[in-house]
């Protein structure tokens, strides 16, 4: 028998707003409005797009011992720099199991006298599971389920929500900040500028609806919020990264902050630190790429790659690039050949098709800085 679906505190809003609804994670999510993903997706680039991304799991983590214990105890879940991170800031981390792969990628901010966490919706549980476990000395850990968490994207983002909260217009890219009732980041996960607010599930549809009200804002589902990620060369995890990929495999080498490498303050100590700091200096033996397809055919996830007739490789993530006009794709492959400009193949129905090595991100991201 299927699993029941969950239902999003928002999802009349959604239907009324003429959402497709899709299984995503457990709940009932919009893939998509009226105006369809390729208007969604060019509408978030050229002025704001309102995502409902409340299926992630919201957590505090609040200090039983004093703000450094908490922050030390945090830090040896992931090779991350928490202790160094200062207050009214937000930074990427990532929890990593005893063999170097990578549980779940996160957000976590300072707020001073505790630590606010954003996880993925499908590892949630067991995120709350393995911080109560590793962190029940140092930390309450509070998994919040009455409030939603809204992403606002795009180059009209400031001026929109300025327009309700006028102080989010002092912020940088990765600032956290608490406004009354809204605990805001300024940050997301399309490549644009934006915030992420967290509010009270009860004043979440009149404050949606409010932002919807502005010419410039419209609603935007799971297929343009997923192409808008692929064109920023991001990470989707479950697809482009999971408990058998490596940060340094991923690219995500600029999440280790010195403090957490070889000859830092506080080197290793973290889950599948051997496997992480060895990859770190001598190289992965393979290493996640962007990828451009010629022609105009998407190459999918799943496809396999092939340097002449060796399969070398998969795509993890792929489709159209709408941004770009064309198709666009990441994946894994052995790491002498992932040079940009390197010529490969991808099999579609059959057909080996060429795909270059290329750059990330596919699109330049327009962060406030």
């Amino acid at each position: 028998m299927a699993e029941e679906l969950l239902r999003l505190g928002l999802h009349d809003l959604h239907v009324s707003l003429g959402g497709k609804m899709v299984p995503f994670a457990g709940y009932e999510m919009a893939v998509q409005y009226p105006a369809g993903v390729m208007k969604e997706h060019l509408h978030t680039r050229a002025a704001a797009g309102l995502f409902d991304v409340s299926h992630m799991g919201q957590v505090v983590l609040r200090p039983k011992k004093g703000m450094e214990a908490l922050c030390l105890g945090f830090e040896a879940l992931m090779p991350v720099d928490v202790l160094g991170l200062v207050e009214g800031r937000q930074r990427y981390g990532l929890f990593t199991n005893e063999a170097g792969g990578i549980l779940d990628d996160l957000m976590f901010a300072n707020r001073g006298d505790h630590l606010f966490v954003v996880v993925n919706a499908a590892c949630k549980h067991a995120d709350v599971a393995h911080m109560r476990a590793h962190l029940g000395d140092v930390a309450e850990v509070e998994f919040i389920q009455d409030r939603a968490l809204l992403a606002l994207q795009g180059p009209q983002a400031e001026a929109a929500l300025a327009w309700i909260e006028p102080r989010v217009a002092a912020m940088k890219f990765m600032d956290v900040g608490v406004f009354g009732d809204l605990w805001v980041s300024r940050s997301g996960y399309t490549g644009e500028d934006g915030f992420e607010i967290s509010l009270p599930m009860a004043q979440a549809e009149a404050f949606a609806r409010r932002l919807l009200e502005m010419p410039d804002v419209l609603p935007i589902g799971l297929g343009a919020r997923d192409s808008l990620r692929l064109e920023a060369g991001l990470c989707l995890y479950g697809h482009d990264i999971d408990t058998t990929t490596s940060p340094v495999e991923a690219g995500l080498t600029w999440a280790i902050q010195k403090a957490r490498k070889a000859g830092g303050a506080r080197a290793g100590g973290f889950p599948g630190a051997e496997r992480i700091l060895r990859e770190l200096a001598e190289g992965p033996s393979r290493r996640r790429v962007g990828l451009r397809p010629e022609g105009r055919a998407p190459m999918r996830e799943g496809t396999a790659l092939f340097s002449g007739d060796a399969p070398v490789g998969v795509i993890t993530s792929g489709g159209f690039g709408p941004s770009v006009n064309a198709p666009i794709a990441m994946g894994y492959v052995p790491a002498n050949l992932s040079k940009t400009g390197t010529t490969l193949e991808g099999e579609v129905r059959g057909k080996r098709l060429p795909v270059t090595v290329a750059d990330m991100p596919f699109n330049p991201t327009t962060y406030k800085r």
